[in-house]
């Protein structure tokens, strides 16, 4: 039995070439062809490393959930507190209006409402992310309540599918095109909720 020919790329580079694919054009709209060109190999290359097309979303999507939720985490670790974390992100969320980035969204989002409740793997992991991200904010609303911040009586489940949902509604505002007023009215709007 022969081998492949061994893989003469970074795999690395070529999944984060794609996840920007991903992340600008959606799932549907990503060719094979736009990511063969975003990553620089061949289709061969793409099957040998990845399997297919959607092997490679669901690992582009892996690393963009991963890299967030790190991110995030540090970021908490190393605010004064979880309530000071939590009007740093939406405060600074919001401050993206008009933007590049504003205007590509979050992956995330992007596949939860592009894939919906299809069933198939690329909208389970997109589900799967959706879920990290209410984790985390779980995870900030409990250290919040402890710091005195947020009443302890209070739900923190639900309070952390309401940050999703808020932070879900702040990304679309600021992708069609809300700008920087609406978007800080709209995530100070939001904030409060967690203070009542």
């Amino acid at each position: 039995m022969t081998r492949g020919r061994p893989i003469a790329f970074s795999p690395d580079e070529a999944a984060s070439a794609a996840m920007q694919v991903f992340w600008a054009r959606g799932y549907d709209a990503a060719s094979t062809r736009d990511l063969l060109e975003a990553m620089h190999i061949s289709r061969s290359s793409l099957y040998q490393a990845f399997g297919n097309k959607e092997q490679l979303f669901l690992e582009a999507l892996r690393r963009y959930r991963e890299a967030l939720v790190k991110r995030l985490g540090r970021w908490l670790e190393t605010a004064p507190s979880a309530m000071a974390f939590l009007d740093s992100l939406f405060g600074e969320t919001a401050g993206e209006a008009g933007s590049e980035r504003a205007a590509l969204g979050c992956l995330i989002f992007n596949s939860a409402c592009e894939l919906g409740q299809r069933g198939d793997l690329p909208s389970q992991h997109a589900r799967q992310s959706l879920a990290a991200i209410t984790g985390f904010f779980h995870r900030a609303v409990r250290q919040a309540q402890r710091e005195g911040d947020i009443a302890p009586e209070r739900d923190a489940a639900a309070l952390a599918s309401y940050l999703t949902m808020g932070m879900a509604g702040l990304r679309t505002l600021l992708k069609s095109g809300a700008d920087g007023e609406q978007a800080s009215q709209a995530a100070e709007l939001l904030l409060d909720g967690l203070r009542r």
